[in-house]
């Protein structure tokens, strides 16, 4: 593996893809005019970093300076201002939620992804809100909380789980087969 290969690799964790759409959603901050919507993203901003380990951020920070995806500014006061530069907003892009695709291979592999989840009904929103992004992404619904997927998709998996703060109540399989799949074979066009 190379050093290019490794350092893309690293950004595939769902917590620095977190951090660094949450600096994204700052820019996105500075650049809303609406005082209510303002409010909302810091609303949401401030929820967001105190779910994440102090100690796990500032490594990834300074990971982040590394691969110069941000720039940090010490001010007078011993603050220090971090900004996000032009290749850190490309690459949360790349992770950016509404526009997630999976891309598929030009071969497939013979092995099927599963994504199974036993959500609570307390949390029936975000499990409808779950339902609908994994159709959307192409999966395919085999049972009301089951879905299944020919292609390489675990790390976007990870990402949603991540995102909806579901980590704990989905579960991830990759199988090379299971009975009656030609449906789904004849589904994905992969006869």
């Amino acid at each position: 593996m190379n050093i290019m290969e490794d350092r893309e690799r690293r950004f595939h964790s769902p917590t620095k893809q977190k951090v660094l759409l949450l600096l994204y959603a700052g820019v996105a901050l500075g650049l809303t005019p609406s005082i209510n919507s303002q409010r909302w993203i810091l609303k949401q901003l401030n929820k967001e970093w105190k779910q994440i380990n102090r100690d796990y951020l500032y490594r990834i920070i300074r990971e982040f300076k590394y691969d110069r995806l941000i720039s940090w500014k010490e001010k007078e006061d011993g603050s220090v201002e971090v900004i996000l530069t032009e290749k850190g907003k490309k690459c949360a892009f790349n992770f950016n939620f509404d526009k997630m695709e999976i891309k598929e291979p030009k071969v497939w592999d013979g092995k099927w992804r599963i994504v199974l989840y036993d959500i609570p009904e307390k949390n029936k929103k975000v499990r409808e809100a779950l339902r609908g992004k994994l159709k959307n992404l192409g999966f395919y619904e085999l049972q009301k909380s089951v879905f299944v997927y020919p292609f390489p998709c675990k790390k976007e998996i990870d990402f949603i789980a991540e995102f909806f703060e579901l980590r704990n109540f989905i579960y991830f399989i990759k199988t090379p087969s299971f009975s009656n799949d030609e449906k789904l074979r004849l589904h994905f066009g992969l006869v």
